[in-house]
């Protein structure tokens, strides 16, 4: 099943991150696609900022992995863009993450076969009138429940594919 979100301002998308950080577990992994400038570390700035109240959520570039407690659960913030090779992935910890934490994965794309299945597969596009479309895949019919039964997703911006 797809959602697909149409955001027409950064508020829009801190504001569809807020309310999808309210339905994630530990476990879920939160795969990030889209260009360089689409908007996937507002999404994760916004989403670890509803969680934890963290006020200073630099982003991984260069650290490749920031860590945030919340309430249930740790967050793993990854900015995968710098590997050179989807095995790099086992040095920066990602199964302990992936099994335990719930992870932001930017540049998801760059852990190849390994990224894992059963995940919120989101991808951030460019609308015309700059905006952005944010669509998530989901195969699991628990995930696509949590995201029907959310009460604090704006009804307005969503579409079902």
């Amino acid at each position: 099943m797809k959602y697909i979100y149409d955001c027409k301002t950064e508020k829009e998308t801190e504001k569809l991150a807020a309310a999808l950080s309210q339905i994630t577990r530990a476990g879920d992994v939160w795969a990030l696609f889209g260009t360089l400038g689409m908007g996937k570390s507002v999404f994760a700035r916004a989403f670890i900022k509803s969680l934890t109240g963290t006020e200073e959520v630099p982003s991984p570039t260069f650290t490749l992995v920031q860590t945030y407690p919340a309430a249930d659960f740790d967050i793993f913030h990854y900015d995968l863009y710098r590997l050179k090779s989807p095995e790099e992935i086992w040095e920066l910890n990602i199964e302990e993450a992936i099994y335990g934490g719930v992870c932001l994965i930017e540049w998801p794309e760059k852990m190849g076969a390994y990224l894992p299945k059963n995940i919120f597969r989101m991808e951030i596009k460019l609308l015309p009138e700059n905006g952005r479309r944010i669509e998530i895949q989901v195969d699991s019919v628990e995930k696509q429940n949590r995201i029907l039964k959310s009460e604090r997703l704006p009804d307005e911006q969503i579409r079902n594919e």
